[in-house]
């Protein structure tokens, strides 16, 4: 069997088992992590629901020096929106969608560049103690078409994001801590 046929059986075998592997993962992605925080629930919700404090405590607020922001709609909670254009976080939108101060914030979250992506997040914040903890979790979620769960297939969303989100929640524990009457 010449060489050329058993590379083209091999990279098709290859092809087939990637595009099954995809075709077996679900139709959604969903991405958790929690914190505790020694703050009352008003003091760390007042850092979220306002974009204009995401600087503060952001996982990508320092990843581009040359990150341009926009401001428009409400100040805080419902009909907040931001949206940024960077060179390394690309181009995005977010907009709160829903606000149950100080327990429950909800944010539609859009990629437009370098790929397109509309994700749903949610954080909560949670009473967890009278030793004045608050439970704090931040959630994204979101469809996986099929072109999505093919890059799915050589990408773990849990390690590339997952880290973002703990270093985030590590910087709001941090300032809500010092502060906690925010």
């Amino acid at each position: 069997m010449p060489i050329l046929v058993i590379v083209a059986v091999v990279a098709g075998a290859a092809v087939v088992g990637v595009l099954g592997l995809a075709a077996a993962k679900p139709n959604v992605f969903r991405l958790t992590r929690s914190a505790r925080i020694k703050a009352p629930p008003q003091a760390i919700y007042a850092y979220v629901a306002d974009f204009r404090r995401w600087t503060e405590w952001s996982p990508w607020e320092d990843v581009d020096a040359d990150l341009k922001r926009d401001y428009s709609g409400a100040a805080s909670g419902v009909g907040a929106v931001y949206d940024w254009e960077g060179r390394k976080t690309g181009v995005g939108r977010m907009e709160i969608t829903d606000a149950a101060a100080p327990r429950r914030l909800g944010i539609k979250l859009d990629f437009i560049k370098p790929f397109e992506a509309h994700n749903a997040c949610e954080f909560s914040f949670e009473p967890a103690d009278e030793a004045g903890v608050t439970a704090v979790t931040w959630s994204m979620q979101g469809p996986l078409p099929f072109m999505a769960k093919v890059m799915h297939v050589f990408m773990n969303m849990e390690k590339m994001v997952g880290p973002s989100f703990e270093k985030g929640l590590a910087k709001l524990k941090g300032l809500a801590e010092a502060s906690p009457a925010a």
